[in-house]
């Protein structure tokens, strides 16, 4: 049964992160009076973002009556913002080695690109935009978190891009993804292939525990992979 749909993660899968993403949630979360350290931030990376801030402020904040629904949507906002400002400013937004030439090459065989992530969508268009992914022909699918009713390790952004290319057998789809939520979305979803990769947040050592199918250190793997 040929794979007909692979679906990427962006930051520290197929775009590279500074730990940038860990650098504006702790400035986000510090204009509302939270010194958070990279060290609790790094193993959210990957959830959707108010779900990660909920979590931080869980772990933070002693008396729980204050985590609001508007406290959590005042810090996404402000995150965002940080976010836009700097995917559109920063000389440093850049492909991940061998990325674009990898969902060029599966694109070529007939195979579907979907790119999934923890940012709301106007982040991602923001990264796709100043890449020129779209330009470049490089995926068919983008969703963002917040475009479906529960993001990752929930699999409705998955199960999103297969009913657009068709597919109603997870058996058909891998992903591939460098954090915890990337892997156990590809294991809810059903996906053949769960492919953990070390170019992120996470290292061989602590993808490990997660049981993906593979664990690889350069996205171009996943074209042996799934031949």
């Amino acid at each position: 049964m040929p794979i007909k749909l692979v679906v990427f993660d962006m930051a520290g899968t197929t775009v590279k992160d500074d730990n940038d993403v860990t650098a504006a949630f702790q400035s986000a979360i510090a204009a509302y009076g939270y010194q958070i350290p990279a060290e609790i931030i790094n193993p959210l990376m990957g959830y959707e973002k108010k779900t990660a801030i909920t979590k931080m402020l869980n772990i933070y904040e002693a008396d729980h009556t204050r985590i609001t629904t508007v406290l959590i949507d005042s810090i996404h906002h402000k995150f965002v913002e940080l976010m836009i400002s700097h995917y559109l400013q920063t000389p440093k937004l850049t492909a991940l080695p061998h990325a674009e030439e990898t969902m060029a090459a599966l694109r070529s065989k007939g195979v579907k690109i979907g790119i999934n992530t923890g940012f709301s969508r106007v982040i991602a268009d923001t990264i796709i935009a100043r890449l020129q992914w779209r330009e470049k022909g490089l995926f068919d699918y983008l969703i963002g978190s917040d475009e479906v009713p529960a993001g990752r390790p929930d699999p409705a952004m998955i199960f999103n891009m297969m009913q657009l290319a068709g597919i109603t057998d997870a058996q058909e789809v891998a992903k591939v993804g460098d954090t915890e939520v990337d892997i156990r979305e590809g294991q809810n979803a059903g996906c053949r292939y769960v492919i953990g990769v070390t170019t992120g947040t996470f290292s061989r050592e602590t993808l490990q525990p997660y049981a993906p199918t593979h664990i690889i250190d350069d996205i171009a793997e996943v074209i042996n992979i799934i031949n």
